[in-house]
């Protein structure tokens, strides 16, 4: 039998006794597809699905996300990260409910023009919506197909993304294309794993390359990856009885849209000056500037916390600090409380998002230590 049609077949095969149930498969409504795409992007199911379902109950519609405010969307969002995504769902959103009439594109092309939204996603809505042939290609399907034809073009490459294209259209059911992507998601997903596969029970394994040459966990190969950026902040937790100073991000840089405290950035890995007095001068020379600042204890710093971005590594302590004495005029509109906002500390975790690290400070607080 032809190689792309025992696949073909084995597949289906499999898929029809192992069900995966999600809130969104058999969904033939683009709005929910497209939604659950974007949330899945660099995320584990598991995790992206209370997400997914509290979108669906606070924007039952495109129109009713178009009119959500930002940072709404945004706190809904908090703990997902890539904020990019949530900034381009809002965007399309809006530009299909004003645009489009609220009506969702109904072909690839149409699609795949939409502001985040790649070739996979595109093939993902335009088959389970309007099932249309075309395959979707995630790593999921890059891992499968490499095995199953023993294919060794490292899969981040742009060499490999033309072979597996082809090659996953080539395998494609074209008379039901939904139903075979979504086994071919569920498979790599669930089967034929990254670490782990199923190789004794696998359905495939008689034409499997990498199995029947031993290579299993050899394929897919990659390419080195580059190594990752370091950041590294020191924010300034500036509190006035029960209130706290917070900015919004809105260079375009990471975070963007998202608030944080008075900071400051290092090109290197810092080190604070030790003792009181070193550090409190310390906090003057960075962060008034002009000199002119209001009286002040440091109560805490943290330990550092860290978050792996996709090409940066984020490293930030936290420096906590009580003002002892109400802002004078003059001091509240000067750094570092310039574009800031003065709000209850109640309110960190309650209406604004902010950036995963600050996140798991608000949440750790309890184990940072005390300097004097």
């Amino acid at each position: 039998m032809d190689s792309h049609l025992f696949f073909r077949n084995a597949l289906l095969t499999w898929a029809a006794t192992h069900l995966r149930p999600m809130p969104w498969k058999g969904e033939r409504d683009p709005y929910k597809i497209w939604l659950s795409e974007i949330i899945l992007q660099q995320t584990r199911v598991e995790q992206g699905l209370p997400y997914y379902e509290k979108f669906v109950t606070a924007y039952p519609t495109v129109t009713d996300l178009a009119h959500a405010p930002e940072d709404e969307l945004f706190k809904l969002w908090e703990g997902l990260g890539y904020y990019s995504r949530a900034r381009n769902l809002h965007f399309t959103a809006k530009y299909i409910a004003g645009e489009l009439g609220g009506h969702f594109p109904d072909t690839y092309e149409t699609i795949r023009a939409l502001k985040g939204v790649g070739d996979y996603t595109a093939a993902a809505i335009a088959s389970f919506a309007y099932n249309l042939p075309h395959a979707v290609l995630d790593g999921n399907v890059y891992r499968v197909l490499a095995r199953f034809f023993g294919i060794e073009t490292p899969t981040d490459t742009p060499a490999a993304k033309k072979e597996f294209t082809r090659l996953a259209n080539a395998v494609l059911d074209t008379t039901q294309p939904g139903v075979f992507n979504q086994a071919m998601m569920d498979f790599g997903a669930t089967h034929c794993t990254p670490q782990q596969p199923a190789c004794p029970t696998c359905p495939m394994q008689t034409q499997c390359v990498a199995f029947q040459t031993g290579k299993v966990r050899e394929i897919p190969l990659k390419s080195k990856a580059p190594a990752k950026k370091e950041r590294f902040f020191c924010y300034a937790v500036f509190n006035a009885g029960a209130d706290t100073f917070v900015r919004k991000r809105m260079e375009k840089d990471i975070w963007r849209g998202l608030f944080e405290f008075p900071a400051i950035e290092w090109n290197s890995r810092p080190e604070l000056p030790e003792g009181h007095a070193a550090l409190r001068q310390w906090l003057l020379e960075q962060f008034f500037s002009n000199g002119n600042a209001p009286d002040f204890n440091i109560t805490h710093i943290s330990k550092p916390y860290r978050q792996t971005l996709t090409h940066r590594q984020v490293t930030a302590v936290f420096i906590e600090i009580n003002l002892t004495e109400e802002l004078p005029e003059n001091i509240s509109i000067a750094p570092p409380f310039s574009g800031t906002l003065r709000l209850p500390r109640t309110d960190l975790k309650k209406n604004i998002a902010v950036p995963r690290l600050i996140d798991w400070y608000l949440r750790e607080k309890a184990g940072t230590l005390s300097l004097f």
